[in-house]
C-alpha cells in the first residue's frame, strides 16, 4: 500500500472532570482534549481522517516537580510539532509504517530536559489514529482490514509483521465486549456505583487500588466485590490497578494472600492485576512468575516500544494491556508478538472520550481481548462524549453491561460514525 501523507493539523479543548479521578500518583480533574486531522493520498483517491486521545499528564508524565500546567503546555507544544513535521517524516508507506516512523522519532525526541517517552507517545497517537483512519476512508475499508495479502505489497517495511498482525486479529469482530467500571480508591460505594450497576448493567470493576498497604487494598477490594453483589451483580469480575503503586513484587503477593484470606469469593474474581511496580522494568526488575502461576499480571505503563518485548517474557508477566494512547500501530505489533508466545492481551482505557473511545471498542472487539474494553469517559468526562452519545446509545450508554457498535466494520476507525 503506497499511503502519502499530504497535511496534517491538530486542535485543543479543555475538557473538566464531572468528577476526580484518583490515581496513585495523584487526582485527574481537568484535561486536554487533542484532536488530530490528516489527509493522505492512495493511488488517486484523498481521505481525511481523524484520531483524538486525552493529554493525560498525571498518567504519562507523573512528575510532580512540575506543575500540570507545564506539562500539559509541553505536551500541547509537541504535538502542534508533530502536526507541521508529518508531511515531510516519511514517503509513502504502509500506515503500519507511518505510525512505527513516529515512535522511532519519539525515541530521539524524548530525553533530559524533553518530555518522557510515554508522553510522547500520548502525543503521537492522535497521529497514528488519524492516518490508518484516512487509509481506511480511501480504501473504503475498515483500518483493521489494511493486513490482509492486498496489502502486504513492496511498499510495507515487513510483510511477516503484517501477517503477524493478520493472525492476531479476529476474522470476525466481536459483536460486543464487556465495559468495566472503575472505583477510585476513595470512592463512594453509592450513588454513581448503583447507576452504572442498576441502570447500564456493569458486571466488571476495575479497582484503582494505591500499593502501599496490602491489607487496606485487599480490604477494599473485598468491599467492592460485596458491593456488587448487594446490588445484584451475581458474579462480579474484577481488576486491579495500582498504577505502579506497589514497591516490589512480594507486596502484590503480600495483597493476594490477604484477599485471598480475607474474601475468598473476592479473589477468586480477581481476573488480573495490571502494573504494581515501576514503569521501568528493567530498573524495576521482578521475577513474576509465581505471581502469574495465581492471577494474569499485565505491563501497563512499562509496555513502550518493541525492545522491551523480550525483557517482558523473560520477567515472567503474563501480558500485556493495549492502550490506544500508546498508537495504534506499535498496539498491532506488540499484540501480534504476545498472541505469538501465548501471552494475554487487555484493552486499556485513558478516559478515552468520542472518536477515542470508538477507535478502543474497535480495537477490543478485533483483538482476543482478556477483559473486553475499558471506557470509562461515561463515568468521568460525559459532556465530551456529547456529539456521539445519541448516535451510539449502546456504546456510551449500554444497558446490559456491554458496549456495542452497530457496525464494527465502518471504514476507517470510525471518525465518520
Amino acid at each position: 500500500m503506497n499511503c502519502s501523507i499530504l497535511s496534517a493539523e491538530v486542535s485543543f479543548r479543555p475538557q473538566p472532570f464531572a468528577r476526580p479521578l484518583q490515581l496513585s500518583s495523584g487526582t485527574i480533574t481537568e484535561i486536554t482534549e487533542a484532536t488530530a486531522t490528516v489527509t493522505v493520498r492512495i493511488g488517486s483517491r484523498e481521505a481525511t481522517g481523524k484520531g483524538s486521545i486525552y493529554l493525560s499528564d498525571l498518567w504519562a508524565w507523573p512528575d510532580p516537580a512540575i506543575p500540570h500546567s507545564q506539562r500539559d503546555a509541553a505536551m500541547q507544544d509537541y504535538c502542534s510539532q508533530l502536526a507541521a513535521d508529518l508531511p515531510g517524516l516519511s514517503g509513502p508507506q504502509h500506515p503500519l509504517s507511518h505510525g512505527m516512523d513516529l515512535l522511532s522519532r519519539n525515541a530521539h525526541h524524548a530525553g533530559p530536559g524533553r518530555i518522557p517517552f510515554l508522553a510522547g507517545s500520548v502525543c503521537l497517537s492522535p497521529f497514528d489514529a488519524a492516518i490508518h483512519d484516512a487509509a481506511g476512508h480511501a480504501l473504503r475499508r475498515s483500518a483493521f482490514h489494511l493486513y490482509d495479502d492486498a496489502c502486504a505489497d513492496q511498499h510495507a517495511a515487513s510483510p511477516a509483521q503484517l501477517a503477524a498482525i493478520r493472525r492476531f486479529l479476529r476474522p470476525t469482530p466481536s459483536p460486543e465486549v464487556d465495559g468495566w467500571y472503575v472505583v477510585s480508591a476513595t470512592d463512594p460505594l453509592t450513588s454513581d456505583f448503583h447507576h452504572f450497576i442498576q441502570h447500564h448493567g456493569f458486571r466488571c470493576f476495575k479497582l484503582k487500588t494505591l500499593g502501599k498497604d496490602p491489607d487496606a487494598d485487599a480490604r477494599r477490594t473485598a468491599d467492592v466485590f460485596a458491593a456488587a453483589q448487594a446490588l445484584g451483580v451475581s458474579h462480579p469480575r474484577l481488576s486491579a490497578d495500582s498504577n505502579e503503586g506497589n514497591p516490589d513484587a512480594q507486596s502484590v503477593a503480600t495483597y493476594l494472600d490477604a484477599l485471598q484470606s480475607l474474601s475468598p469469593a473476592a479473589y477468586e474474581a480477581l481476573a488480573y492485576l495490571e502494573q504494581p511496580t515501576g514503569r521501568d522494568i528493567r530498573t524495576h526488575a521482578f521475577d513474576w512468575h509465581s505471581i502469574a502461576a495465581r492471577k494474569p499480571i499485565l505491563v501497563d505503563e512499562g509496555l513502550m516500544e518493541p525492545s522491551i518485548l523480550p525483557v517482558i517474557e523473560q520477567q515472567g508477566w503474563s501480558g500485556i494491556c493495549l492502550k490506544t494512547c500508546k498508537g495504534h500501530s506499535f498496539n498491532l505489533i506488540a499484540g501480534a508478538w504476545a498472541a505469538s508466545r501465548g501471552l494475554l492481551t487487555a484493552v486499556q482505557d485513558l478516559t478515552n472520550p468520542g472518536l477515542a473511545a470508538i477507535h478502543s471498542c474497535l480495537l477490543a472487539q478485533h483483538t482476543p481481548s482478556l477483559n473486553g474494553v475499558e471506557l470509562n469517559s461515561p463515568q468521568f468526562t460525559p459532556a465530551a462524549n456529547d456529539p456521539w452519545a445519541s448516535r451510539l446509545p449502546s456504546l456510551f450508554s449500554p444497558t446490559d453491561g456491554s458496549h456495542h457498535l452497530p457496525n464494527p466494520l465502518v471504514h476507517g476507525l470510525g471518525s465518520l460514525c
